[in-house]
């Protein structure tokens, strides 16, 4: 699995996380627009089983330590955990730009 790989879906996951939470959430509980969350909810459950595979593929081929596996798992849950990981831990080295 190459790095633009899991870095693209790492931003996609962590883009559904926000949507979710900073979108979906408040149009349920603040202006009871439950659809909203019937929408983005799956939409990021998918999002994220995806990139929780894509980090397993990564690790089997060898791409991700074992160190980065779980940092990456953990920060899938954290608000903003799926963008910092993506840009800090996923950071391109200068051989591969």
């Amino acid at each position: 699995m190459e790095l633009s790989k899991i870095r693209a879906f790492a931003l996609i996951e962590g883009t559904t996380l926000l949507l979710l939470l900073l979108v979906a959430m408040p149009l349920k509980y603040k202006l009871d627009i439950p659809i909203a969350v019937s929408v983005i909810g799956p939409v990021h459950g998918i999002a994220f089983m995806l990139y929780l595979s894509v980090l397993g593929l990564a690790f089997v081929d060898k791409n991700l330590t074992v160190l980065k596996l779980l940092v990456g798992a953990v920060a899938a849950c954290i608000p903003f955990g799926s963008f910092i990981f993506e840009r800090l831990i996923l950071k391109p080295d200068a051989s591969q730009a």
